[in-house]
């Protein structure tokens, strides 16, 4: 009897019997370990993290170019902060929009900051004119004081200098709406005495009583406006809205883009005399405060990304740049929501996170003062987002996370948001619902206040 060798399997029932063998093999130990990988939203926010190499500005980028991809087509980038206070946020923001002039063809850094200091600071920015240090000093006070920074100085002397070796040029705006400025007024009546002379007088009767006093500081006129009956702030407000709508209302002649500019200035004073137009002493008026100022400050970065064709790093607050608000009661909606809403997947936004360090704040006095706080509690998003062992930050894209990321970012936790104020209360915010990316710094320090004399 001959005995015939067996041949191999091969094909389909191979295969088959190859998986059937690899699942007998998994004891119960590691099917559990296996299950616990799955759901594990540190193991999985660790595999989708891109590590980034520092935070400070200068050197290569190349760290970056997962941020590029993950914007897209982006036109503005809206990238927040967890403080008003901590240098790697300013610094990183800065070493962001190098990148993206560099590689991605972005032009514009917008802050929240008032229209008018965006003026004086973009004219330094493209001609070098005036002392940079000396307009921080001035427009950058009251609830702005935060951004007379060393930081924010280094940013705008590198636009200076960018400028002076390209012929593409960056430029600052700023979108808030706090405080109109003399140069404000001038370029309305300046451009009306140009164009449209007969308007003249009676631009200059609406305005009476709200160019700030000669000699005022930024401070001293906000102060001074706060001061006013509400009575007369709504008065001043229906002027400057008449005013917008006299200029607005010609005929735009043969430059298009002076009178937009113009139409653009009057607007802005409209705004800022809009934001006082409500009542601070009723908790109502100042939710609708804030609403306006958000919508505001929407407006005015997208009429810039419109009118001048320009992609947009936007930094503001991670609560501004948010679809989300995690305070409706006093915020009931964020810009971030307003420009999805007006440029839909154009705008996405970048929420920073921090685990431990310092950060400034403004005390009762108006004055700057630095605070200390240990590493996150036990239960916030930023004590989880801390065991990614990346240092000393890393970037998520939260849109194409893993599922187990995914959930987890998609449920409402303690998180910080601090504003120029401290303390202030522990917000709940589900991160992955109310950011497109986020990008997570170990430890921050407080950024280096410049003097104010």
């Amino acid at each position: 009897m001959t005995l015939q060798r067996r041949r191999p399997r091969t094909g389909p029932t191979a295969l088959l019997l190859a998986l059937t063998l690899c699942v007998l093999s998994w004891t119960p130990a590691l099917v559990q370990r296996a299950q616990a990988r799955s759901t594990d939203p540190v193991a999985a926010l660790t595999a989708a993290a891109h590590p980034l190499r520092n935070t400070e500005p200068g050197g290569g980028t190349a760290d970056l170019r997962p941020l590029g991809a993950m914007a897209g087509d982006a036109t503005v980038i809206g990238v927040g902060e967890a403080t008003h206070g901590s240098h790697e946020f300013f610094a990183n923001k800065h070493r962001i929009f190098r990148y993206l002039v560099e590689e991605k063809g972005f032009t514009t850094f917008a802050l929240e900051a008032n229209w008018s200091a965006g003026l004086r600071i973009n004219d330094y920015v493209l001609h070098g004119k005036g002392d940079i240090r000396q307009i921080m000093r001035e427009e950058f006070q009251d609830a702005y004081r935060l951004w007379n920074t060393r930081e924010y100085l280094d940013l705008f002397t590198w636009m200076r200098d960018y400028n002076t070796h390209h012929a593409r040029k960056v430029q600052f705006t700023g979108n808030d709406a706090a405080y109109a400025g003399p140069e404000l007024f001038d370029r309305v009546t300046g451009y009306a005495r140009a164009h449209h002379p007969a308007l003249l007088p009676r631009l200059t009767e609406l305005y009476r009583g709200q160019r700030p006093a000669p000699g005022a500081s930024v401070k001293e006129t906000m102060q001074a406006l706060l001061k006013q009956p509400l009575a007369e702030r709504r008065a001043h407000a229906d002027r400057a809205r008449q005013a917008l709508d006299l200029l607005a209302g010609q005929h735009p002649g043969a430059d298009r883009r002076a009178f937009d500019r113009a139409v653009q200035d009057a607007r802005a004073v409209a705004q800022v005399a809009g934001m006082y137009a409500y009542d601070l002493d009723d908790p109502k008026g100042v939710a609708d405060c804030m609403r306006y100022r958000d919508e505001v400050m929407a407006a005015n970065t997208a009429w810039w990304q419109r009118h001048t064709g320009q992609k947009i790093l936007l930094s503001a607050h991670n609560a501004h740049v948010s679809y989300v608000s995690d305070n409706p009661a006093q915020y009931p909606k964020t810009q971030g929501a307003f420009l999805r809403d007006r440029l839909g997947a154009a705008y996405v936004n970048v929420r920073l996170t921090f685990s431990e360090g310092s950060f400034n704040t403004v005390d009762d006095q108006g004055r700057a003062r630095p605070v200390t706080v240990g590493p996150a509690a036990p239960g916030s998003n930023e004590h989880t987002l801390d065991r990614v062992a990346h240092r000393p930050a890393w970037l998520l894209d939260m849109r194409s996370a893993p599922r187990a990321a995914k959930d987890w970012l998609a449920e409402a936790r303690p998180t910080r948001n601090i504003g120029t104020a401290y303390p202030e209360p522990t917000y709940m915010t589900a991160l992955g619902r109310s950011y497109d990316l986020l990008l997570h710094i170990h430890s921050v320090r407080a950024a280096d206040i410049l003097s104010e004399s």
